[in-house]
This record gives C-alpha cells, structure tokens and sequence, in this order.
C-alpha cells in the first residue's frame, strides 16, 4: 500500500482518495475505517455497502463471527471486529452490554432487572438485548445508580 500526503493551503477539509485496482475486503475495511472516524459507519445489506450515521445504529451484536449492526428497520453486517467498533463509537455514547453485544445507550426505550443479576434492555423498536452481569454496573454507573 502507498500512502501519499499532500499539503495545499487552499484546502479547505481533508481529502482521502483511494486508487485501487478492484474493490476487495482490505479497501472496503479501509473505507470502514475512515468513516468511522467520521462517526460514519459502513454496513453491507443485500450486496450493497450503506454508509449510516452511527446514531442510527441501536445495537451492534456478533453472531457466526460476524458482526451485525442494527437500526429501526434494517441489519447490517460490518467488516469492523466488535472491540474496532466500541473504540470507535464510545464517544457517540456506545456502551459494551455482554461480551458479544455494544448498544447505543441513546437508543435505549427501558430497562428493568432480569434473572441472575442481568439486565434487559429494550431499545426504541421493541428488541431486546440482554446484558451481562458483569456489565450491569457500568449501565448503572451511567444512570447515575
């Protein structure tokens, strides 16, 4: 991989262009990469890849080591590993719930205690993620409980 910086005074905002032979699964987790510093994430539905805000996202899960993100109405799946995403998204308010979930504590509808010390979430479309015992203090710590 080349990597070229340039430096124009008449630039206004940084410009990333990317030359690449084929789009291939390194260039497209490239691309991840670089919107999600944007606070964008891309998402792959149907053969397509989506670029989403990352406050749209409610939940981020894995399943069959791959990782899914889910808004109100749709699933993606996201070339992103599950920590790349917590680092990236702490800021935009996700918290880690279980050892294969992160939620968007934004998006959370209620909340109420479950068997063996878990917490159900539901979030603003009616799902549920469960969270793990060992994560139920940091959910309480944001509450303020």
């Amino acid at each position: 991989m080349k990597i070229e910086i340039k430096e124009d005074m008449s630039c206004e905002e940084p410009q990333i262009q990317i030359i690449c032979h084929h789009m291939d699964s390194s260039v497209l987790k490239i691309l991840a990469m670089l919107q999600a510093f944007d606070r964008k994430i891309t998402g792959i539905k149907d053969g397509e890849t989506y670029l989403l805000e990352a406050d749209k996202i409610l939940y981020i899960d894995v399943a069959d080591k791959k990782t899914f993100f889910y808004t109100a109405d749709a699933v993606y799946e996201t070339l992103f590993r599950l920590y790349e995403l917590e680092e990236r998204l702490e800021p935009v308010d996700f918290i880690r719930v279980s050892k294969s979930a992160l939620v968007n504590f934004a998006r959370i509808k209620s909340l109420r205690p479950d068997m063996g010390g878990r917490m159900r979430l539901t979030m603003e479309n009616g799902e549920v993620v469960i969270a793990s015992r060992q994560y139920v203090p940091v959910i309480k710590g944001k509450l303020g409980i």
